[in-house]
């Protein structure tokens, strides 16, 4: 059957709603743009929780509502696209609520009910981490920010190498915390240090998860699926753990950094403060600069619960391949799992197009020996270290 199923007028609506959201910038507008000045300042004092600043909205969200409201999702005639369309418009809409409550008590609430909250399975599996997960690698030699960037930039010509045609960057930014990708670039902070022995696996969980799912989703007819279906996140996340997984560079700090963003997330809906839930991160560890890397992230613009989803992330995957799940719809687009049945069906129906791209760890053989392995541990995710007590 050919793609023609879906009606112009549906792949209109789609279009729109996929430049809507693309027009977003939602995780750079919601970061702090002082956090290395912040940091130094809460070195010197601890003294109270720290204030942070926020970029000015390019967009008002006022405007983003109203192009949003104008819309029709609920005209779309395709039943299956229908119920993607219209759970991504819920989904923007709630993020332009998060916009217009920036920094304020409102904020909070709003974020759980965009990445819910650390459920009592997933902060047993943190808090077993932690208690179990004792070795960590010292500091080791790092990378500075242009060093990284290269290394990145050789990963994305190894990508154009097999498809001249994609669309993706990488650059260095003074407004950016760390590394992170954001639409079809990655940004890397001037500041940053990243350590050799985890370069190879940052670069296979921002290119070779994000962008590379980026470059497959602006592809596809469904042009959603390139800015990201509703709670992508998630599943996201979880994939470019698995790439760590897959590449072989899972380390016990990283892993433990997982765990202790799910019990600083929960910490924080619990009522504790900042310098709190720090303290508890530097009592259970963590190097102050770290802890309060980890901290900033729950607590930014008012609480924001995105850091739960890596861990849940991974575990939902690892369960999927578990029980004889696959991973290859999965690079098609950014989508979550809970949607894999309804982009089988778009699939199956010969709507979507192959993937430009796949992960490149791939292409080793011990990857896939690596992920199975790591499947059998998903009741158990701290034995994802070998040695874990």
């Amino acid at each position: 059957m050919s793609r023609t199923q879906l009606s112009v007028a549906d792949l209109a609506i789609d279009h729109t709603l996929a430049q809507t959201a693309g027009s977003m910038q939602f995780l750079l507008d919601v970061t702090p743009v002082n956090a290395d000045h912040v940091r130094q300042e809460f070195a010197e004092g601890r003294v109270g929780p720290p204030k942070f600043t926020y970029r000015p909205l390019e967009v008002a969200p006022e405007v983003l509502a109203k192009a949003l409201d104008n819309i029709d999702v609920a005209s779309v005639e395709d039943p299956t696209l229908g119920h993607l369309l219209r759970a991504k418009h819920r989904e923007l809409a709630l993020q332009i609520e998060m916009l217009k409550a920036r920094d304020t008590d409102d904020f909070s609430a709003l974020s759980i009910q965009l990445y819910g909250a650390a459920s009592p399975e997933l902060q047993a599996q943190a808090e077993s981490i932690l208690e179990r997960v004792h070795r960590t690698e010292g500091p080791g030699e790092s990378l500075d920010a242009p060093a990284f960037l290269a290394l990145a930039q050789a990963e994305i010509d190894h990508y154009r190498e097999i498809d001249p045609e994609i669309d993706i960057h990488a650059e260095m930014r003074d407004d950016v915390n760390g590394v992170m990708v954001s639409g079809n670039t990655l940004l890397i902070d001037t500041d940053s240090a990243v350590q050799v022995s985890r370069a190879n696996a940052l670069i296979q969980h921002e290119v070779g998860t994000h962008l590379v799912t980026q470059v497959n989703g602006t592809a596809q007819p469904v042009r959603v699926l390139g800015s990201g279906l509703a709670g992508y996140d998630e599943t996201q996340e979880g994939l470019a753990v698995l790439a760590e997984i897959g590449c072989g560079q899972l380390t016990p700090f990283r892993l433990r950094q997982l765990a202790a963003r799910v019990l600083t997330v929960h910490r924080m809906h619990s009522g504790a403060d900042f310098v709190e839930a720090w303290r508890a991160l530097v009592d259970e560890g963590f190097p102050e600069n770290s802890a309060f890397t980890t901290t900033m992230r729950a607590f930014r613009s008012g609480g924001l619960s995105k850091d739960a989803i890596y861990l849940r992330g991974l575990v939902e995957l690892l369960v999927h391949l578990r029980d004889g799940g696959e991973l290859d719809l999965l690079w098609l687009g950014k989508f979550s799992l809970e949607d894999l049945p309804l982009i089988r069906d778009l699939d199956d129906r010969g709507v979507l197009n192959p993937p430009r791209l796949r992960p490149r760890y791939l292409e080793d053989a011990a990857a896939q020996t690596r992920l199975a392995a790591a499947a059998d541990r998903a009741d158990d995710v701290a034995g994802l270290i070998e040695g874990a007590a």
